[in-house]
């Protein structure tokens, strides 16, 4: 028997303005990897983490 995924999973998440500013200070887009439970949260996730290339905190979101 095939073992089933686990409730637990790897995610990325992507700062989103990064992503739609184009006038930013370099070419990369800042990531962060992190865990989140499949039962509890259902929805992408969303969190506030520092970005290296905007400098500052912003919002960064689930990515597929």
């Amino acid at each position: 028997m095939a073992k089933s995924k686990g409730v637990r999973l790897v995610i990325t998440l992507e700062c989103t303005e990064c992503r739609t500013n184009l006038n930013k200070r370099s070419a990369g887009v800042s990531r962060y990897t992190t865990m989140k439970n499949r039962r509890n949260t259902t929805g992408r996730m969303e969190l506030k983490k520092f970005c290296p290339n905007c400098n500052r905190h912003t919002i960064h979101k689930e990515t597929k």
